[in-house]
């Protein structure tokens, strides 16, 4: 179904990854995952994490690393990740207390210049990971997402479309998507059944137009689009990731 590679976010299996991480990055592996997004270490150092990915023949694309983490240890976390070999860092939320209309949150975009400016050190690039909060409206009538990244130029922030918290907010993923042509090397395909509050399914199971994504993902210049699956009702996690990647391969 599609020419990109295919990346599964590790929070979506992070029960098994911290019980069994080499046994669960093989599992990926062996259903036909190219790479995988972190989202932390699960008390392992990055030279095993770089190393068992590499053995068993992931990528490790990118990693979702907390706003605070970054904050409270810029050097040291940007270090950690390059360690690993990652293209990409990822701040995958925003706290209540850091989202616009906080006293916070000019600071955190100011900071975030400064986060991009240490991942340019090791050829990281930083991206946004949005969620539904991020369409409410400014003062002004724009979409704070939008606002955040005219605000950040895209030599600071890339985006990564959580493309189910698009549609959840009631806005088109796919033209979500073009908006930010070039400027989306990482795209998550995240399907849901359209019930409020969001109720997550595999990929390829819910009401998401995912060849329209994943055709608006490649035009737009993605390199990679990510699986993610915050949690599962129906399914094990591992079921789900399974049965997203057999959907998209078809």
């Amino acid at each position: 179904m599609t020419k990109l590679p295919i990346g599964l976010q590790v929070y979506s299996i992070r029960e098994e990854a911290e019980a069994d991480f080499v046994k669960t990055m093989q599992e990926v592996k062996d259903m036909g995952y190219d790479g995988v997004e972190l989202a932390g270490l699960y008390g392992h150092k990055p030279e095993e994490i770089r190393d068992w990915l590499k053995e068993i023949g992931l990528v490790p694309i990118s990693a979702h690393v907390p706003y605070a983490e970054l904050r409270d240890d810029l050097q040291g976390t940007v270090a950690t990740y390059a360690v690993i070999g990652c293209k990409y860092i990822a701040i995958p939320f925003l706290g209540e207390e850091e989202r616009y209309g906080s006293k916070a949150f000019d600071q955190v975009l100011a900071y975030i210049s400064v986060i991009a400016e240490e991942c340019k050190k090791y050829n990281i690039i930083l991206m946004y990971h949005n969620h539904e909060f991020e369409f409410q409206k400014t003062e002004e009538g724009e979409y704070v997402l939008d606002f955040m990244y005219r605000t950040l130029s895209e030599d600071v922030l890339q985006t990564e479309i959580d493309t189910c918290w698009v549609k959840a907010a009631g806005v088109d993923p796919i033209s979500y998507i073009k908006k930010y042509e070039n400027r989306c090397p990482v795209v998550h395909l995240k399907d849901f059944t359209g019930k409020k509050p969001v109720e997550f399914t595999a990929v390829g199971q819910g009401i998401q137009d995912i060849p329209g994504i994943l055709e608006a993902s490649g035009e737009s210049g993605a390199r990679w689009v990510i699986v993610e699956q915050d949690s599962h009702t129906v399914h094990t996690p591992m079921e789900d990731a399974k049965l997203s990647i057999e959907y998209l391969l078809v």
